[in-house]
């Protein structure tokens, strides 16, 4: 039988939507006013442009009669369903979102949500600047709740802290922390 006249199962829908609790645990979704509106403005380009495009070409395909062999009506079908589905996955993230403005801490020497620190691991100095689960993007950006941002998260400049990784404990040094002006 086709896929075209199959129902597709809750499961198959939300596949590949990460279940919130396994991203927070009880714990808040911090994010930063850029990430929050980078986040808000995925929403709406896909809401209010890539959505009505694909469904008028869904809309012009299924016009053109056979369904189950329409590769355009297919294909348009599936990707309505992905943007469905990040549609739902972004508004739930936004939700929950609790917005931080690191410049509050601008100045201190302490190290909070939306630092950028320099620290020394085992003769290297590393940069990493703690975002939000939703905002991370490379390995200079952590999480909040990666074991990196745990170990130096109320440290200060000149404070040695232990980092517990799969590989072993080991001591780093914070060398700087700044924050955006």
């Amino acid at each position: 039988m086709s896929k075209a006249f199959t129902k597709q199962t809750d499961d198959e829908d939300n596949e590949g939507d990460v279940p919130e609790q396994s991203l927070l645990a009880g714990r808040k979704n911090y994010i930063t006013p850029a990430g929050y509106a980078r986040l808000r403005a995925e929403l709406l380009d896909l809401m209010n442009s890539e959505r009505p495009k694909v469904v008028e070409a869904v809309h012009w395909a299924a016009r053109n009669g056979d369904r189950s062999e329409n590769g355009d009506y297919l294909y348009g079908k599936k990707r309505l369903r992905e943007i469905d589905r990040r549609m739902r996955f972004l508004t739930k993230r936004l939700e929950i979102a609790e917005v931080v403005d690191p410049r509050m801490h601008a100045g201190k020497d302490q190290i909070f949500f939306g630092a950028t620190v320099v620290y020394e691991d085992e003769g290297q100095e590393r940069r990493v600047t703690i975002l939000g689960i939703d905002e991370t993007d490379g390995a200079q950006q952590v999480s909040w709740i990666s074991p990196i941002a745990q170990a130096l998260l109320k440290a200060r400049e000149g404070d040695v802290v232990r980092l517990v990784t799969p590989a072993g404990a080991r001591d780093i040094e914070v060398l700087s922390v700044t924050y955006p002006s």
